[in-house]
């Protein structure tokens, strides 16, 4: 088995994008992730899929809540700050946000959520989460930022 074909396959099955988010000590941390799902109903909860090395997953792990931001179409570059190694409080230089329920909101986003963790599980190289919604947009503006095939796209 390979772990180059496995992601490849997978390549070809579009994903959305978020940047989940926490608040620490030192201020508001992020990073992007489109391993996300709604996950119930009832009660509602979501699933997000933190890879174990992240910054994030220990701030989220302490504080027990965070953020979930859906991106839009055209934040690819938004996305693209959130997945780098850049220094937390770099990632936030010049990003629109807010504090809402506790965790860091990006404005202009497609959606967004807040979320108290219920609970982690290991999944291999990364961490899955579950959150019970606490917040939510009252609704959805634009189109979704998706990931397909290596690269970020938007629904045609």
């Amino acid at each position: 088995m390979s772990g180059e074909r496995f992601r490849r396959l997978f390549s070809h099955f579009p994903t959305g994008v978020a940047v989940v988010t926490g608040t620490s000590d030192l201020g508001p941390v992020g990073m992007t992730a489109n391993a996300v799902c709604s996950l119930s109903l009832d009660p509602l909860l979501v699933l997000v899929c933190f890879d174990n090395s992240a910054r994030t997953l220990p701030v989220v792990r302490a504080v027990g809540r965070f953020g979930l931001n859906m991106l839009r179409a055209d934040q690819g570059t938004l996305s693209r700050v959130f997945a780098s190694k850049l220094p937390e409080h770099e990632k936030f230089e010049g990003v629109a946000h807010r504090l809402h329920d506790d965790v860091p909101i990006i404005d202009g986003t497609l959606a967004w959520l807040t979320c108290d963790l219920v609970g982690l599980h290991p999944g291999g190289d990364h961490t899955i989460g579950v959150g019970a919604v606490r917040e939510m947009a009252p609704e959805a503006h634009g189109d979704p930022l998706v990931w397909y095939r290596g690269d970020y796209r938007g629904i045609v």
